[in-house]
């Protein structure tokens, strides 16, 4: 049987996924066999394993920590939010339908044996299991049926420890009444609480965290610096997604209501010299050496957004001068029109932005694989990326097809403007810097030190100083007697 710890938040973006990721690398680095774990993840950031089923992305990442392949296993139940009130229920990695909350929420308790099916496949291939909670286990309105805070701590007898944020202030009430909301059945799991994102001199806190262990009777396990970190974040709250400086590379990626897998831009934040700003409107488009417009879990609604607020406008009109590039839903968009017969989304036929001479028909069965290949036939000014080698993975309700009925390469391109289906296409091989030295070379600038950059070399060292920051600020000895190691 493995060993288990589960890591619980005050709220959501308490910095959970973060405190997983670094407890996987620690173990490890200690000799563990350990995996992640999130039995039901809200998120619009997803990902395709080996075998073509979807998953959450910050269990990907945390499988990255724990240096091990990410299968559907550590995430069985996915909601991609489609709207305010409803959501994409994907089941072990294939989607079962669309729900309202009020039908999942009723729904929930069929879940559980997929949940318990998962999780036993896990403990034959690890040592320990580092779980993660979603959003507070003091959310009175959703305990009944809980899959995934109390209620899973429970069906697998998980000791917790519960994450507060103090870089939003008010930690100590967080931690205090998150506490007092929990039954003592419940309140008997919290083993350890965490202060999380601290900033300044931790002796000034002390009598706080005195006063803190006092009223909870719980200890605290650790006071953990806000870690600036270069990891994948889980969805639409992280801070990555503010408007941001301008680099010497400046390139602008649209901020849809929906967007999803923003991770595909994240490399290009570490290419020294490029910036990725996120753009909402066309006041703040300014003009990028590139234009990403990126997926989309409705595609139809966030380009009437970007046709109402004149973000297309002005992609169109920089689009004679400036590279553009879609990827997904953003791809769609490009095309000539997008047509959903089956009321997958909205319904009816919309007009695309007519930069790519593609149609695409939104279809009620969803590809998702992964796929490797090299970039073939390209022209205009990424012609440099031609034969190079791309893996990535495609998520996608929809096919796009050229005017003759033909299914384009990898990249479909018009001088200026490319698209692809492929998510992750920029973080493989040499793809990333190739764009950011074409980008730079149209400035005039020599960006040489670029050769020797190694993306996945960089976040390998990046779990590592996460690693340090949980040694240096946690009682990892006393959370390995809390599992019994």
């Amino acid at each position: 049987m493995a060993k288990v710890i589960m890591v619980q938040g005050t709220m959501s973006n308490a910095g959970k996924s973060l405190i997983v990721a670094g407890l996987c690398r620690v173990f490890a680095q200690d000799g563990y066999r350990v995996v992640p774990f999130k039995s039901q993840n809200m998120a619009l950031n997803s990902f395709i394993t080996e075998d073509g089923l979807e998953m959450g992305r910050a269990q990907v990442m945390q499988a990255e920590a724990a240096r091990v392949k990410p299968n559907v296993y550590m995430n069985p139940i996915l909601l991609k939010p489609t709207n305010d009130v409803g959501s994409q229920v994907i089941v072990n990695g294939k989607v079962i339908g669309n729900m309202p909350a009020r039908e999942y929420f009723a729904y929930k308790p069929k879940l559980i044996p997929d949940i318990m099916n998962a999780f036993s496949k896990l403990e034959e291939m690890a040592d320990i299991i580092v779980i993660e909670g979603a959003g507070s286990p003091a959310e009175i309105n959703l305990k009944d049926n809980d899959i995934v805070n109390m209620g899973l701590a429970k069906l697998v007898d998980a000791p917790v420890l519960l994450v507060g944020d103090i870089d939003r202030g008010g930690v100590f009430a967080q931690l205090l009444g998150t506490i007092m909301l929990l039954e003592p059945e419940e309140k008997d799991r919290v083993k350890g609480l965490i202060v999380n994102k601290f900033r300044g001199d931790k002796t000034i806190l002390d009598p706080g965290i005195e006063m803190l262990e006092d009223k909870a009777g719980i200890k605290v396990v650790g006071v953990v610096p806000y870690m600036q970190v270069e990891v994948d974040d889980e969805d639409s709250l992280s801070g990555r997604l503010g408007q941001g400086e301008k680099g010497i590379i400046d390139i602008a990626v649209v901020r849809l209501p929906r967007i999803s897998n923003f991770t595909d831009f994240d490399v290009f934040d570490q290419i020294p010299g490029a910036t990725v700003r996120y753009v909402d409107s066309a006041v703040k488009m300014g003009r990028p050496d590139m234009i990403i417009i990126p997926g989309s879990k409705n595609t139809i609604g966030d380009l009437k957004w970007m046709r109402q607020n004149g973000l297309e406008a002005v992609v169109k009109r920089l689009a004679e001068s400036t590279p553009v590039f879609g990827i997904c839903g953003g791809y769609q968009m490009l095309g000539r029109r997008i047509s959903d017969p089956s009321n997958v989304e909205e319904g009816g036929t919309i007009a695309g932005m007519g930069l790519l001479a593609l149609d695409t028909e939104l279809m009620g069965n969803k590809t998702t694989a992964q796929c490797t290949g090299a970039i073939n036939v390209i022209r205009g000014p990424f012609a440099g990326l031609e034969g190079m080698i791309y893996k990535g993975y495609e998520i996608h309700m929809g096919e796009t097809r050229d005017f003759e009925g033909n299914i384009p390469d990898v990249i479909a391109e018009n001088y200026n403007v490319y698209g692809t289906y492929v998510h992750g296409i920029f973080d493989n091989g040499d793809i990333a810097r190739t764009i950011v030295e074409i980008l730079a070379a149209r400035k005039g600038i020599d960006m040489e030190e670029l050769s020797n950059y190694d993306y996945e070399a960089f976040k390998e060292s990046q779990y590592d100083i996460l690693a340090d920051g949980i040694r240096e600020s946690m009682d990892v000895d006393y959370i390995y007697r809390i599992m019994g190691l």
